[in-house]
């Protein structure tokens, strides 16, 4: 430990990322981390598809084949790796409209992956964290405002979290990044704040874990995903918090992981929680995946790991 929930490679997530599987491993187990979770993107339908992943000439039948073989390639590295890091293979979703449920279950059809974040990255079909002028777009279509693109935001982020309950959720408020105050606080809109709890209320209910995501960090945030307002709220709910670098790259592998270790201490956050595999009897939390299970230390044990030396 620590562990990252949320990681990409340039191998599997050409032009967004960068470096192969193997070195971003490699780079993690450098770093003393013992459990690393590989989380490559979903296949999505062409409509959907990336500026530079059109520029690519990439098509759905492409997609296909690179999650075969992000999936072939995790599970040679998983055995190659396995006395020194602890790897759980999961993908990322992306939620953007009701019929992504489908190639969302189709993925979880062809693979026995262990766990999936679950996460918003559109708002009317259009990418909100990519460049501001999509982000601008899609608040266009929400009716002009920041605010109201927030509301949709956490409205069609229930709506994932109703339909999948993920274990681990994604970069909660991911909405902020493109928007015109970064570090607003979601309390000064009474409509998106209520929202926020109602999602917040459903994610405890059912046991899912907020990931503390440092990319808000190194993408000139003062505070990680979720804000710390949202932390709190959610641990008066008795939620669970996990950790993830949202790496792209091995430049990025447990980047700015100190900094959320004081912010854990700013939240009044005292325990972490993890993901890893079935070791005895005790029973999965998820049934979709019988092999994973949620472990926990307490931020004191974690600040004294060899790590952080």
């Amino acid at each position: 430990m620590p562990f990252s929930h949320h990681s990409h490679s340039g191998q599997f997530c050409p032009g967004h990322a960068k470096d192969s599987l193997e070195d971003v491993i490699q780079t993690a187990i450098s770093k003393k981390m013992q459990v690393f979770c590989l989380t490559e993107h979903m296949p999505r339908h062409k409509e959907d598809f990336y500026p530079e992943e059109i520029k690519c000439g990439e098509t759905e039948e492409s997609h296909a084949e690179n999650e075969a073989a992000y999936w072939a390639e995790a599970v040679r590295l998983r055995e190659k790796y396995a006395s020194q890091i602890d790897i759980i293979i999961g993908f990322e979703i992306d939620w953007i409209r009701p019929t992504s449920r489908e190639l969302i279950e189709r993925s979880l059809s062809r693979f026995p992956f262990e766990f999936f974040i679950g996460s918003v990255h559109h708002m009317h079909t259009v990418p909100i964290d990519y460049d501001r002028p999509m982000y601008e777009q899609a608040r266009e279509l929400a009716g002009g405002t920041d605010e109201r693109l927030f509301e949709d935001y956490f409205d069609a982020q229930f709506d994932m979290l109703q339909q999948l309950r993920p274990l681990v959720v994604g970069h909660f408020d991911l909405i902020r990044l493109k928007s015109d105050d970064m570090e607003r606080s979601f309390t000064a809109w009474p409509g998106v704040w209520g929202k926020i709890l109602r999602n917040l209320d459903l994610i405890a209910s059912y046991g899912g874990m907020l990931e503390l995501n440092s990319a808000a960090l190194r993408k000139g945030m003062s505070e990680p995903y979720p804000k710390a307002e949202i932390c709190k709220e959610f641990m008066a709910r008795g939620g669970r918090f996990c950790l993830s670098d949202d790496s792209h790259g091995v430049d990025q592998v447990a980047l700015n992981f100190r900094p959320v270790l004081e912010f854990l201490g700013r939240a009044g956050i005292s325990t972490l929680h993890y993901l890893q595999l079935k070791s005895g009897s005790s029973p999965s939390p998820d049934p979709r995946f019988p092999k994973t299970q949620i472990a926990a230390i307490s931020v004191e044990e974690l600040g004294k790991l060899a790590f952080w030396s």
